[in-house]
């Protein structure tokens, strides 16, 4: 398909360009010595060859003048200042992690060279491009590499970077959109001049006097239209050869080059019989800008979740300094500041209210449509909205840490991952463009032997009507939505594949208490042994358990807080917490002891029988009984009531009915969760299990062939989260940095499970769809163009329909929860 490059002596080996008069740039590189224009051909040249990738000047089509690199940004050293990243980088020890806004990105071809390009940067661990968003996302190892490497290297391929932020990137985007629409209004009035222009050469000017001059008026108006409003096209096909990948702005860019170069030559050449075509080209840049125009635009409203999340948060703060407010960018608040914050505004910060008393509306945290009490020592959340009194609070975290931004954190990586399906289509775009290449070339030389412009126009309509865009946004628009729209129902999705997964689960392993019970558990009946005090046994239970974190230590010292008992002033040492079992301490020098009656047992106690009994007859009515020891004496038995969610028999059916396996999964006694399970409607129960065994019991079923989704709380399940093929969390609104799980549902609620798992399925089947589309349209319309039924102008129209429609298709996922 192409030549080996003509290295002309007196010209630059790298770009091409002449060299001036004077310039000494030289290199010595496989084994001959190379002269260049400029120094940063030179240095680019040799880093070229260093890296073995000589090559690239072989796949450079002859006669390609490339122009020299562009310089980097300035002062991108900036941005390697831990003082700057703070503003835009999230630390992992030396492994940061950054979004960057990338001009010049519009096809999944960009996407691959990008990623690509930036694997080969020592320290870069991962880059991910989001093609609908137009970010991509960068984690590197500072020890190895710096920001302004990685910017460097972006520089070199075509692309300018900066680190992303809201509110310049807006600027950008508005600034592209300027020029996108300065090129399309100049293409437009070219456009129009040369309809007359047309009408006059079709009216039988081109057989008279005036045929000379009506050429050389469509010469005049199409050169500028080809330069200016076509330069998009040629910058994206040369970037891609920089980088060798064949974008889809290289058919087009050939298609525009050669059907202006064909009617110039017969403009030039005053003596050839034969039509010019300026008219196609200038309506060919001004019909296919108007696509991208138009695709950019839908494309941005489709995945608008993140700039409606953006939104809630408050670019100001009113900051008390020396008893004066004074009203602060968001980014000049600092850790520590007291912010004021009246009725009526939205909450700036996470913090914690050091004075005052409101009720705050965190609806879009956690889903509760009734305002919360807040007071001194509550906390409170940016982008929640005060809603009665003033309050005054102490900073505790900085911008980009709130719970606000973790949340638009996680809907911004889940719209840059990949599925697998993805990484599909990724690989088969280059291939794509290539096969478009040999098409046209061979729709050329079979029509040439009848017509040449008959061939001219067939060759150029099936460079421009076919369409890998729609293939290469196939999956990653459908995954934005899909992502964005989770987002707005408090379902934080964290990678594509986690989508595509959770479509193909066939098991679902479900926690007992928290996630199928409310898991706020409280004391429903004590039981003691004969001669021992109630109050007694309640009062050092509680002086124990106050030092742990589980519900069932809550539940007991939140009784005692009931009856009012002292038990803060007795002192319990050596307090010992024995996972899954039970906690023990030291009151009055005996040793107490809560937990199940196995591990009494275990530790010497003999078990009171009226007691065990009693603790049976509660078990099977689903109460958590915990057994109480001091010194050597079984003395009493806690029953515990956790009630079932309301809407988790709701998701039980339902998931049976949709064929779905399930158990429940329990640390509690087998009769307790044998119980809940027939209140469901019965699973398959494992009980008396671990937390560190939980994760052996998803292994088991996997080893069967199940693909296992578990949903848990997060804290306790975390190693059977993170060994399911699909963990999901249920999040309290505010614990969204749930590392263990894929996807977390803020609200709290078990119909989120069921709501997850269909938009699931239905991304994946509108990613089916738009790929099937995609080659659907493809398989029709190229064979039309190569008949020659289809003309340059159809084509340019037809072309960003297709990308259009994957774009429509796409948004339909925003409908999947309107119908419910």
């Amino acid at each position: 398909m192409t030549q080996h490059r003509d290295h002309t002596p007196g010209h630059c080996f790298h770009c091409g360009l002449p060299v001036a008069p004077g310039a000494d740039y030289r290199a010595w590189l496989d084994g001959a010595e190379r002269r260049f224009c400029c120094f940063g051909c030179q240095s680019v040249c040799s880093a070229i060859f260093e890296a073995g990738l000589q090559g690239y000047y072989q796949r450079t089509p002859e006669g390609t003048l490339l122009g020299p690199p562009p310089e980097p940004p300035r002062d991108i050293e900036i941005y390697d200042l831990d003082e700057v990243q703070q503003e835009f980088v999230t630390c992992s020890g030396d492994v940061r992690d950054i979004h960057l806004l990338v001009e010049g990105i519009h096809c999944a071809a960009c996407v691959w060279l990008i990623e690509r390009g930036l694997q080969r940067v020592p320290g870069v661990q991962s880059a991910n491009v989001n093609l609908a968003a137009k970010r991509l996302h960068l984690r590197w190892d500072n020890r190895r590499a710096r920001l302004s490497d990685v910017i460097r290297a972006l520089a070199r391929i075509g692309y300018a970077a900066v680190p992303y932020d809201p509110e310049s990137a807006e600027g950008v985007i508005k600034q592209a959109n300027r020029a996108m629409l300065y090129r399309l209004f100049f293409a437009g009035f070219a456009m129009m001049n040369m309809l007359w222009i047309s009408i006059a050469l079709y009216s039988g000017a081109s057989r008279d006097e005036f045929r000379d001059f009506f050429h050389w008026a469509g010469l005049v108006l199409a050169t500028p239209t080809l330069l200016y409003a076509g330069y998009p096209f040629y910058r994206g096909a040369f970037g891609g050869l920089r980088g060798g990948q064949l974008t889809m702005d290289l058919p087009i860019a050939i298609g525009l080059s050669v059907t202006y170069a064909y009617s110039a030559y017969i403009t030039v050449t005053a003596g050839r019989i034969g039509e010019v075509y300026f008219d196609t080209v200038t309506n060919l840049i001004f019909v296919i800008l108007i696509g991208r125009y138009l695709e950019g635009m839908f494309r941005h409203q489709a995945i608008s979740a993140t700039k409606r999340l953006m939104e809630l948060q408050p670019r100001v703060a009113i900051v008390m300094r020396d008893g004066q407010e004074q009203m602060t960018p968001i980014r000049g608040v600092k850790l520590g500041d007291q912010v004021l914050i009246k009725p009526g505004y939205k909450v700036p910060v996470d913090g914690v209210v050091i004075e005052g008393r409101s009720a705050v509306d965190e609806s879009m945290l956690s889903g509760e449509s009734a305002p919360v009490s807040k007071s001194a020592g509550a906390q409170v959340f940016a982008g929640t909205v005060n809603t009665s009194g003033a309050l005054l609070v102490e900073v505790r975290t900085l911008l980009q840490d709130t719970t606000l931004a973790k949340i638009i954190r996680l809907v911004e990586e889940a719209q840059s991952s990949k599925a697998p399906i993805q990484r599909l289509a990724d690989t088969i775009v280059p291939w794509f463009v290539l096969v478009t290449l040999v098409c046209a070339t061979l729709t050329f030389l079979i029509w040439n032997s009848k017509d040449f412009e008959i061939a001219l126009m067939a060759a150029t309509s099936v460079l421009i009507i076919t369409c890998p865009c729609a293939l290469g946004m196939a999956t990653p628009m459908s995954i934005a939505v899909a992502s964005g729209l989770g987002a707005k129902h408090g379902i934080l999705i964290k990678n594509g594949l986690v989508l595509e997964t959770l479509s193909r689960v066939t098991h679902f392993v479900l926690d007992k208490t928290g996630t199928l019970t409310e898991g706020k558990m409280s004391v429903a009946q004590m039981h003691v042994a004969p001669g021992a005090a109630k109050e007694d046994i309640l009062r050092n239970a509680a002086a124990v358990e106050r030092y742990a974190e589980h519900s069932v230590a809550k539940a007991i010292v939140a009784e005692a807080d009931r009856q009012q008992l002292n038990y803060r002033d007795i002192g319990a040492s050596g307090f010992h917490a024995t996972a899954g079992l039970g906690v023990e301490a030291s009151v009055d020098g005996k040793t107490v002891l809560l937990g199940s009656a196995e591990w009494l047992m275990r530790r010497g106690i003999a078990l009171n029988a009226e007691l065990q009994a009693q603790a049976h007859e509660l078990e099977a009515q689903a109460m958590s009984c915990v057994h109480v020891a001091m010194g050597n004496a079984h003395l009493g038995v806690f029953a515990l009531a956790d009630k079932l969610r309301g809407d988790a028999r709701q998701l039980v059916d339902e998931l049976r009915a949709a064929g779905i396996a399930m158990t429940l999964l329990s640390g509690d006694r087998k009769p307790v969760a044998e119980a809940i399970a027939r209140q469901l409607g019965g699973m398959e129960v494992i009980a008396e299990v671990l937390p560190q065994d939980k994760d052996q019991m998803i292994r088991q079923l996997q080893r069967h062939g199940a693909v296992v989704a578990m949903v848990g709380d997060g804290i306790n399940d975390a190693p059977a989260l993170i060994r399911a093929d699909v963990g999901i969390a249920l999040g309290s609104g505010t614990d969204v940095s749930v590392e263990s799980a894929d996807i977390v549902l803020m609200h709290n609620e078990l119909d989120k499970v069921r709501q997850a798992t269909l938009l699931s399925r239905r991304t994946l089947r509108t990613i089916k769809q738009n790929i099937g589309l995609s080659f659907v349209y493809n398989a029709i319309m190229v064979p039309l163009a190569m008949l020659a039924l289809v003309t340059p102008l159809v084509a340019a129209i037809t072309m960003p329909l297709s990308s259009l429609a994957v774009i429509g298709n796409a948004a339909r996922i925003h409908t999947l929860f309107k119908k419910q």
